[in-house]
Order: C-alpha cells, then structure tokens, then sequence
C-alpha cells in the first residue's frame, strides 16, 4: 500500500538568478611552478606576510579573516565548485578543487605545501563518527606514534592530519561543529591533540561562541589553534557588548520577498549608508562608485499563504501556534518551522539549511525571509563580498562559511603569539603523567575503581564515593566479595548488613535491583554498555557510576566524565577559579580533557582527577603541597600572590 506524503508538504522553490560569474584574482595561479613563483616573491617582501593554505575553505570565510588579521592566502582547495570561483576570485594563489579523500592527492598537497614552507594551515575538515571497533584499532596506532599508512580514502580530519604531518607549518588552525568533539569519548579531538603533539605542536581547543567575537549571531563552533615548537597559545580578547540583527542590517533598504533589481547580476538597490560602528565596518571595502549602491540584496518570493502567517509571526511565536488554516507542515515535527528573529538579539545560527527555504530566517520587521546580503551581513561578510552561482549557491556558501570576523580574532591572537617571546605551553602528556603517577602511589583511594571489574566500580562508587578514608577501608574488603551481580544476589543479606554500617542502606537496594536487571537480560555476568545505558536511563544507576565504569575496562570506551570535583581541579588549573566553566559537557569537558589526554595513562590519569578534585581539592581550598599539578597551576600561583601582597606576607 502506497504511504501519503505529509499534510500539505509544498515544493519549495530554489531561489533563481541573478547568476554570478567571477573571473579569477590578478595572482591566481593553476600550476605548481606559478605557486611557488608567486610565494617566494611574497616572501621577498621587506616585510613578508605569513602565508595561509585554507583546506576545505568554502567560499572564503576563514580566508578573509585571516587577510584581515595580515596573514596572506596562498592556496584554497574545496569540492564545491561556486565556493571554488568565489574563493578564486578574492584571493591571490591556488583555488583547487581537489578530492582531498585521495590519499595521492593529499601527498601532493602536503609536498607541495612544504615546498614553500606554508606558515598557517586552516581549515574545517567534515567528520564521520568512528565504530568502536575501528576506534579500538586506531587509538593504539596513535598512542604508539604510528601512522595508518595502509592505502584507503581516508576520513577527511584523518587527511587534514596527514597534509599537516607532510607540510610541517608553524601554526595550524581547524574550525568545526562542537559535535566533532563532543561525543562520548571526545574521540576525534583527542586523537588529533595526541597526533599534534607526536608532530611537536602544542594544542589548544575550546568551543567558541561567535558573537563574543562581534558576531551577531547565536553560533557555537569548536577552534583548535596548534603552534609548532611548543609555543603557548592564548585566546584573544572578547568584545565588549553583542551585536544584534539589527546592528547589523538596519541600514538595508526595505524590499519585498522576490524583488529583483534591473540589469540582473550588476544591479543593486539603493543605498542611504551605514548608521553604527558594525556597518561602518560593513562598508569599508567598497568602492567610491558603489557607496550609493548595495549588492545581492535579494530573496525568494513569499507565498500568499507564508505571507498571511508571517503577518502574524512575531519574535516570541513558535509555528505551532498559527492557525492551523495556514499551516502546511506537521506541528508535531517542525514545531519550530517559521522563525522571525529578533531585532534586538542575535540571529539563530546561520547554516547552509537557508539555501533550502530561509523559513527559520525572517526578517525582524518585514514579512520575508532574509536576504543574500543581511545572511552575509550576519555571517560578518562585508557588502564588496560577492558569491559565484546563483542566489541559493550564495545562501550555501555563507551558510557554510566561518565567520570572518572570528577568523580575524584567531589570526590577529596567532600573530602576537608569533611576534612575542615563545613561552613553552604544557602538554598533555606531562598533565597525563603526573596524575597517573599521582594515581598509582595511593592504592587505598578508590580501590573499587583499580581492579578493571566494572560491577566492583558501581558497587564502591555508589557506596563509597562520598565515604572518608577510613570508612573505605574498613568496608571496601567485604564488598571486594561482591564482584558481579549474581553474587550480590547470593549473598545481599550480608551487603545489606555492610551497607548499613555507613547508612547506605537505600543505595544497597538500587544495586540489588541494578543485579536483576542484570540477570534479566540474560547475560548477569556481563555489564555491558547497553545494560549500563538502560540502567541510567531508568536511574537505577547513577550517571557518574555507570561512566566511571566504562573507564575502568580496559576493553571498552574512554568516556571524559565531567565530575564536580574534576571540573573544580580543571577551573582552577586554567584559571586559578572554580567558576569559570559556562557549560559542563563542552568546556568543562575539552578542559578536563586537556589535562588528562589521550596516551596510555589517560585512563590513570582521569581517574587521577577525580580522585584529586575528591581529596585534595576540596571545594574550601585546596591542599597544594600534595597535588601532582601544584608547579603549573593558576591557582596555587594566584594564592602564592595573594599571600605575598597581604601585609604580614602569611
């Protein structure tokens, strides 16, 4: 039996013409001989640019960001052919539209990139998760330094890696979705930091939010920032105050959805001028016989019925509460489907989805969608910023595209650290080191979390986690006995009786409970991942215990489990406070990541942690003299100066 379509569901149109054609820059070059020609007379400048290759480079965003900073782009390569001419037309050098999955392409790339001792290489490398199997394999290739050189199309991070190995630059710079790094067991991320390192770079990775950049819009994008030698990198400054929608295109002339202006792609709309400091900057490239004149100022027609409810709409409505006469989508789905934003806030995330229909896009005070120049005014593209191919090329392009003025924020930071005197960055293998070694010397704390049985880690964490040294070790050798759930539930009278000792008799029943679980899924010997998933979702088990877990199996994930005490020990260390972690599950955890990494020790080292923010660094000071990361910490440096400073020096 044939299924019915959904209710109503329209065929959005494409947005058509003008159609853009760009001829390349003065400087643009199509062969090896002409590239390396043309970067050895920059370098002959009397004050020569550091020369940028942009992987994966899209339209340009990063690139003009990083021109912006004072860098110079010399080589672009990407698989989207109207990102390819737009990029071609703006910047100087090699736009290339290779297939940098071919692992024979890649070794061009890096050779020839290491011919002119590229010093930047950017770029924001899409990523496919991993199976654990194949997670499995390439963790002990990258802990031991070993390089996958099996001829395969490798994942496309795996190929940015491989062109860094072969061109060696003195700074690298990757942009991404936080997700890249935000599963489980951060494992894309970790890999790549241990990689960097093996090559000699210290790693700094954080996810930013852009608008602490100066742009106006809600978009979190995750930035690592490697510099070769070992040098230490510090993010820049944050601007002052947001810049809201309509900071940025109140200065737009009014137009309705679909207006087209005369002489197709050379017409413009008139032009009043800029009216704040964000569109003054908007407008500084363009040239004297353009200043009464905007470009690109076009968007898809409105439909009657999308009028009718964009009549309606205003910044707080959500689709759902339309009148059903003018919906044409399930309000069960797309419940956010129509979205006006907000003059006086930031944009929602502009992404490449706006070059389908623009409907999450509509202006603040008029009744259409945005248009190609306030998306591009929102991504921080400035007006002489044109795109190749047709308007919904254009939409895909900016949508895609980093944020030139977050590009310019990182190029301008990479640049002082460049010029400044090195100061060597700790790595993660000595953060790494030091915990495990902190670990290993004091058997008597947590020893349910050292005998690699994960029912032993449940059963004392949920019990013991929170108990004094003495109690543990009065207690841990009787629930030791107690090493799989059916053995709790041969003898959960006497576990009882231990539990009761210290007042954990409730908790004692939610672990005989976890055991039937256990035992009702037909494998009560085994506590594997999927018994511990249903027994957190269930909360049987709590979220902290059924992680800790998974840790301490030497056979299974390495999940990076942001404990209180962990991001306490983590706060402080960077930035000698506790409370600077905005978010737990993405800088709490890159940063508690950071310290542990991704070697041999990492599981020791973690464990490390936790136990360090459970003993020693307490929420009401920490005990420095015995912390294994005293002699870098912010924190213990702080709390030196302070004593220092008081009056009597105590």
């Amino acid at each position: 039996m044939a299924i019915a379509p959904p209710r109503g569901r329209p065929n959005v149109k494409l947005v058509r013409g003008p159609f853009l054609k760009f001829e390349p820059h003065p400087d643009h070059v199509v062969d090896g001989e002409s590239f390396r020609e043309l970067c050895a007379r920059l370098r002959d400048a009397p004050e020569p640019p550091l020369l940028v290759a942009d992987l994966f480079s899209g339209a340009g965003g990063m690139s003009l960001g990083l021109e912006r900073a004072g860098m110079k782009v010399v080589f672009g390569a990407d698989h989207d052919p109207d990102a390819l001419e737009t990029h071609a037309h703006h910047f100087a050098g090699f736009s290339a539209g290779w297939d940098l999955g071919d692992p024979a392409v890649v070794a061009e790339v890096g050779e020839l990139l290491r011919s002119v001792e590229i010093d930047v290489l950017a770029g924001g490398p899409p990523c496919q998760p991993f199976s654990k199997a194949g997670r499995s394999g390439m963790r002990h290739l990258v802990r031991q330094g070993i390089r996958d050189a099996h001829d395969k199309r490798r994942d496309l991070w795996e190929s940015y890696l491989e062109v860094i190995r072969l061109a060696k630059p003195r700074v690298v710079i990757m942009e991404n979705v936080p997700e890249m790094a935000l599963d489980r067991e951060m494992f894309i991320l970790r890999t790549m930091a241990l990689t960097l390192e093996h090559m000699g770079y210290s790693v700094r990775a954080r996810v930013t939010e852009a608008w602490r950049y100066g742009v106006p819009q809600f978009r979190q994008r995750l930035i690592l920032v490697a510099m070769r030698d070992g040098r230490s990198f510090d993010w820049p400054q944050e601007v002052a105050k947001k810049v809201t929608v309509m900071n940025a295109i109140s200065d737009l002339p009014v137009v309705e959805g679909g207006w087209r202006p005369k002489g197709g792609a050379r017409g413009w709309a008139e032009y009043d001028g800029p009216r704040t400091d964000f569109q003054r900057a908007m407008r500084r490239g363009v040239s004297d016989n353009s200043v009464g004149r905007v470009y690109d100022h076009i968007t898809r027609p409105v439909r009657p019925d999308d009028l009718a409810a964009f009549e309606l709409l205003d910044t707080n409505m959500r689709y759902s509460q339309l009148p059903e006469s003018l919906k044409r989508y399930r309000d069960d789905i797309f419940d956010d489907k129509y979205k006006r934003l907000d003059g006086d806030h930031l944009s929602r995330t502009i992404t490449a989805h706006i070059s389908k229909d623009g409907y999450w896009y509509i202006h603040p005070e008029q009744n259409r969608t945005l248009t190609v120049r306030e998306a591009a005014r929102i991504q921080t593209f400035p007006d002489d910023f044109r795109f190749a191919g047709s308007p919904t090329a254009a939409f895909r392009q900016i949508g895609n595209a980093v944020p030139p003025f977050l590009a310019e924020a990182i190029g301008r930071q990479v640049i002082r650290t460049l010029n400044a005197p090195p100061q060597r960055a700790l790595k993660t293998h000595e953060t790494a080191g030091k915990l495990a070694s902190w670990f290993d010397s004091d058997p008597a704390w947590a020893p349910w979390l050292r005998t690699g049985n994960r029912w032993h880690a449940i059963v004392g964490e949920t019990l013991l986690g929170t108990e004094t040294a003495a109690n543990v070790r009065s207690v841990w050798p009787h629930l030791a006995k107690l090493s799989s759930p059916p053995e709790l539930l041969v003898n959960r009278e006497t576990a009882r009786e231990v539990a009761s000792w210290i007042g954990k008799d409730s908790d004692l029943e939610q672990l005989i409970l976890a055991a039937r679980r256990s035992e009702e899924s037909g494998t009560p010997w085994t506590v594997n991942d999927e018994l511990l998933a249903e027994l957190v979702a269930e909360k049987v088990v709590s979220r902290v215990a059924a992680e800790l877990a998974m840790i301490v199996d030497a056979e299974g994930e390495e999940p990076v489990i942001a404990t209180a005490g962990a991001l306490r020990v983590a706060g402080r260390f960077e930035l000698g406070r506790e409370r600077w972690l905005t978010n737990r599950n993405t800088d709490g955890r890159l940063a508690i990541g950071r310290l542990i990494g991704f070697a041999d020790n990492s599981r020791r080292a973690h464990l490390g942690l936790i136990a360090l923010g459970a003993t020693v660094c307490s929420p009401k000071g920490p005990d420095c003299g015995v912390c294994p990361l005293e002699e870098w910490c912010s924190y213990e440096r702080a709390d030196r100066g302070r004593k220092d400073d008081s009056p009597t020096g105590a």
